[in-house]
């Protein structure tokens, strides 16, 4: 008990010891920039710049948007809508039509992103990232919404079987991020990922 008053009474004077020190210690006109005054923000004329504000926050939504969930290596190899045994539609919601919509899928999130089958490892909606030289020397963003391969493999929809016999291939050990996982989960992820980043 004898311990804990001591104690107690060491810091009473310690900080007090502090306080003096604070407030009559310290003279303002000897520091041009003092940590003790931004902490305490002296300058009352200081002004935020809204439009600064909503550019940092709008670049940390993005930032937290395209941070991967996790990523794995797989084949990415070509394919079309006009192959044999190909209807031409997809086998994901909304199951367009490829033969007539394109390549292409406009994402409420992401933007215009390109078609990718996958296997059954990863839900239709998934939005994936990958860059391979070859096809574009910026990262290509894709969604899955078709299926027909196996494994960790993806299969990039494309113009025509020409195209992808000559110009995708097999592209052998690629590395590809998962940015969005499925159609109902991305909200949830997104947030728990927003929430990591700050």
């Amino acid at each position: 008990m004898k311990q804990y008053v001591i104690s107690r009474i060491l810091m009473t004077v310690e900080f007090i010891i502090i306080f003096v020190f604070i407030i009559f210690g310290i003279n303002k006109g000897t520091f041009s920039v003092s940590s003790l005054s931004i902490a305490l923000n002296t300058d009352y004329e200081k002004n935020l710049d809204s439009s600064i504000i909503k550019k940092n926050q709008s670049e940390l939504y993005t930032q937290g948007i395209y941070n991967p969930l996790y990523s794995f290596t797989g084949d990415l190899t070509g394919y079309a809508g006009d192959c044999p045994l190909c209807s031409g539609y997809l086998a994901c919601p909304p199951r367009t039509n490829v033969l007539k919509e394109g390549i292409y899928y406009n994402d409420k999130t992401y933007g215009t992103v390109r078609i990718v089958a996958s296997s059954r490892n990863y839900p239709c909606g998934t939005i994936i990232r990958f860059k391979v030289n070859k096809l574009s020397s910026e990262p290509i963003y894709a969604i899955i919404l078709d299926r027909g391969v196996g494994g960790n493999d993806i299969d990039l929809l494309v113009e025509n079987e020409d195209f992808a016999r000559k110009n995708v291939g097999r592209v052998r050990n690629t590395k590809f991020e998962v940015i969005r996982e499925g159609w109902k989960k991305w909200v949830l992820i997104t947030i728990k990922h927003l929430v990591k980043t700050f």
